[in-house]
């Protein structure tokens, strides 16, 4: 799909995927960046552009990408292992369960399965895991991020490297807090945004109409949302298989715990690497504590990043052949997000 893109798709996608304006119009602003960055377009062409990349599927939202994490609850990546004569069933059982976001087929002789658990009382985490390890037979491998160095799923394309263009200081004045509950009024926001924005000249405005709301209330608590990091990014989230991007290795390494804080940032830093995490070592059974996520177009491509990881690895240790692994999706089980529904009402705070 994505040699099909125009010039201007290519800029629009570089451009926005972030940053995007938080104003009751923002496609004006929008398309003016647009222009100082030498693509000729008016805000009609863009929001035009903009409705027929949703509607293609090469985005999968637009609008305010919500980080689950501050809105309130958990999530945990969880590895098992399904026996190929029993996988199919194995993969019923555990999509059934609706705390389960995320399920892939992963590369690997033994932890053939990983998923994500999203709830939102964390000491519902052990009840689920026991609940499947009761029907499937099979022992899973609870992975709760204990540091988180570096989530920015981006994913530029060939074309204009429209990539510096940001229009997030548009829009109100705002002031972050520390608040981490949510008021009624914010739920419904959250409730009403979660799914994207719509694609329109007045996005903003229109979710006011939708929840009984001032257009300028919205528009200070998304961009409050945004500063607070309840909102990750506002902008368009592609789809990035569309883009080509089909090969997803989830690089795990066996980082010396001393220098972890370290390997960390430096790893972060490479644009190709979308999530970075330290999470726990399960002796035995998984001796690997740090995972990079990175993404290709191609098989060659890929094997270039990951060997950009495991160069800069080498800089802060000793990186043996033991030390490391690539695991690639073989294919997607499940794939709903994050639930935010049910962790935002947990967190509204009473009056």
């Amino acid at each position: 799909m994505s040699e099909d893109l125009g010039t201007v798709d290519r800029a629009v996608l570089n451009a926005f995927q972030g940053g995007f304006p938080v104003v009751e119009r923002p496609f004006e602003p929008a398309a003016a960046a647009l222009r100082e960055a030498g693509v000729d377009v008016d805000a009609d062409a863009l929001l035009e552009r903009v409705q027929q990349l949703d509607e293609a599927g090469v985005l999968s939202r637009f609008g305010a990408l919500i980080d689950a994490e501050e809105i309130g609850g958990t999530a945990t990546l969880v590895a098992t292992h399904a026996p190929e004569d029993r996988y199919d069933e194995h993969v019923d059982l555990i999509n059934a369960h609706p705390e389960v976001a995320h399920n892939y087929e992963r590369e690997h002789p033994h932890l053939n399965m990983w998923f994500v658990l999203s709830v939102a009382d964390e000491a519902r985490v052990e009840a689920v895991l026991s609940e499947i390890e009761a029907e499937t037979g099979e022992q899973t491998y609870n992975l709760p991020k204990q540091q988180e160095f570096h989530v920015g799923a981006k994913f530029p394309v060939e074309g204009p490297q429209t990539q510096a263009v940001d229009c997030s200081a548009a829009g109100p004045d705002v002031t972050p807090t520390d608040r981490r509950s949510l008021t009624p009024e914010e739920l419904d926001l959250v409730l009403e945004i979660q799914g994207g924005l719509p694609v329109t000249e007045t996005p903003y405005a229109d979710v006011a109409d939708a929840i009984g709301a001032d257009v300028e209330w919205v528009l200070e608590t998304v961009k409050r949302f945004n500063e607070e990091g309840k909102v990750r990014r506002v902008g368009l989230i592609p789809n990035h298989y569309a883009l080509g991007y089909s090969e997803n290795g989830m690089t795990v390494w066996d980082v010396p715990d001393d220098v972890v804080d370290e390997v960390g940032p430096a790893i972060a830093e490479f644009d190709f690497v979308t999530h970075c995490y330290e999470r726990p070592r399960h002796e035995g059974v998984w001796p690997y504590n740090f995972f990079a996520m990175t993404h290709g177009r191609s098989e060659a491509e890929s094997d270039e990043r990951i060997q950009q990881v495991h160069d800069r690895m080498n800089e802060y240790w000793d990186v043996g052949e033991a030390d490391w692994d690539t695991l690639f999706s073989t294919r997607i089980l499940k794939k709903t997000g994050i639930r935010v529904d049910e962790r935002a009402k947990a967190n509204v705070e009473t009056r």
